[in-house]
């Protein structure tokens, strides 16, 4: 577990390198990026192959950094921390392997993007609630200049939308915390430290608090009514970061959800618990019937990101063992499955057609024309419909059991919401790659060969879809790693009275 903290390092280090390197040469540029990336990703297996799940956070390193407030560089992980890292991990590598094409700046894409992968690996391993702060607000700017100079339809848009939404929500978590700090008497701003501070708070102030910090993260998570920066954001960013935005992202809010606002304020989310699982429900169902009426493939995607990430907070509000681990398990499944559907979408087939548009590609037999990208598709389609086999069916089955046991309206809603999840991905396979079905391959608007799937997009496809194999058959090896972290002491203080 000692091999974690290099995992930002390394990311950090990575990205000063791709920077330089891009100056000189794309291709060197590229092979940094690679290079890093994989290096994240071993150091992370590397921890995992030695991981002993407990219920204490493991101590990874604590230094003083701002002394006269109690703020120290404090790294520790769990099994939710290594999930998420490992999760982190897979999505970088993938989507640098699905960036091979990039031309443009290619030193400064790849410098952006993994400075923004350090960010991430920083939230998901930060036992100080300033220091996890900082690392929050990291991985924010380089989403910005990622989709504004590399991104397509309406990207400055886009791009500004995403920001102000995340700045925005960020802005309220922070003064939950100095809230917290200063009128709890803290001293400092370890997550220990400042559950102790608001247990001497009053009931009001305590439910105040809960609010700001826990729809702050909320914010980026994709909480129906939050979320309307999400498909905006997602059609407008390139291949890689639209992977990174559904895959890594969008956790970061779910996790400051889980990791900071429950814990930390127990009596204040009991008071919004119903409010916040009736969100969840609503976001899953709306968000499932919008994506079966859009024309734009990739927004398709984007609001079925939404719908997916609302069986996360729906494990978080039903606050029993059972549903958070479900949630945990369905932040690593919808990060493998999304990065793969956004791949599919905006490599293989937009990059190739120059049209996501729904009427037209049913005109081409894609299914002919890019086989690999149709056979892909349609695995990722079934992950994300949750068929038995791939890691979708256990997060969400564990999420409904959990959630039924603390209200049965809820289970009963969100599981409509899968039977919308299924119509709209059949939908889109139907119509995106068999629309044509008969004629020549040549059939359609096209007056040109397709490019052929590249070796690094194939690398990159199979690396997603035998992660989501491997979990689908044995989600045990997170389960396992989830399930003692969620007896630590922060923890028990919900997940005990949040199981009736």
């Amino acid at each position: 577990m000692n091999a974690l903290p290099w995992t930002i390092y390394t990311a950090f280090a990575g990205a000063l390198l791709a920077l330089v390197a891009g100056a000189r040469s794309a291709t060197a540029a590229r092979a940094v990026a690679l290079l890093t990336a994989l290096a994240g990703l071993g150091l992370g297996l590397f921890a995992a192959a030695g991981f002993t799940p407990v219920a204490a956070p493991q101590v990874l390193a604590d230094l003083p950094w701002i002394a006269s407030l109690g703020i120290r560089y404090h790294l520790a992980a769990d099994g939710i921390s290594l999930t998420l890292v490992v999760l982190t991990g897979l999505a970088a590598t993938a989507g640098i392997l699905f960036s091979w094409n990039i031309e443009e700046r290619v030193g400064e894409f790849f410098a952006l993007y993994l400075a923004l992968i350090g960010g991430v690996y920083g939230v998901f391993l930060s036992a100080d609630a300033f220091l996890f702060f900082v690392f929050y607000e990291i991985a924010i700017v380089p989403k910005y200049f990622l989709i504004a100079n590399w991104g397509s339809t309406r990207r400055e848009y886009g791009a500004m939308k995403l920001a102000l939404y995340s700045f925005a929500g960020s802005a309220l978590v922070l003064a939950g915390l100095i809230w917290t700090y200063a009128a709890g008497g803290a001293q400092g701003f370890s997550l220990p430290e400042l559950a102790r501070a608001a247990a001497t708070l009053p009931r009001g102030e305590v439910i105040a608090i809960f609010g700001l910090v826990f729809f702050g993260f909320a914010t980026l998570a994709g909480l129906f009514p939050l979320h309307t920066w999400a498909p905006t954001g997602h059609v407008a960013a390139p291949t890689a970061a639209s992977m990174l935005l559904a895959g890594v992202v969008m956790k970061l809010g779910a996790y400051g959800c889980l990791r900071v606002a429950l814990p930390l304020y127990p009596e204040g989310f009991f008071w919004w618990q119903g409010i916040i699982g009736w969100l969840a429900v609503i976001g899953i169902v709306y968000a499932g019937l919008i994506a079966l009426v859009q024309d734009d493939f990739k927004f398709v995607i984007g609001y079925s990101s939404v719908s997916h990430m609302g069986f996360v907070m729906l494990g978080l509000a039903a606050a029993n063992a059972r549903a958070v681990s479900g949630a945990v398990l369905q932040m690593f499944s919808h990060g493998v499955i999304a990065g793969l559907l956004f791949a599919v979408v905006g490599r293989m087939v937009y990059e190739r057609t120059h049209t996501r548009q729904l009427e037209a590609l049913q005109a081409l037999p894609l299914h002919r024309l890019i086989p690999f990208a149709a056979v892909t598709f349609v695995l990722a389609g079934l992950a994300s419909m949750g068929l038995p086999g791939f890691s979708g069916f256990p997060a969400e089955l564990t999420i409904l059991m959990g959630a039924w046991t603390t209200r049965h309206l809820w289970a009963l809603v969100a599981a409509a919401g899968v039977l919308v999840a299924a119509a709209f991905t059949l939908r889109v396979i139907q119509v995106s790659f068999f629309g044509q079905t008969g004629g020549s391959p040549a059939a359609g608007h096209l007056d040109h060969p397709l490019e052929p799937i590249s070796l690094a997009e194939k690398l990159g496809a199979l690396l997603l879809l035998a992660t989501t194999v491997l979990i689908g058959l044995k989600p045990d090896l997170i389960l396992d790693w989830v399930t003692p972290a969620l007896q630590s002491p922060l923890f028990q203080a919900v997940v005990q009275k949040g199981t009736p």
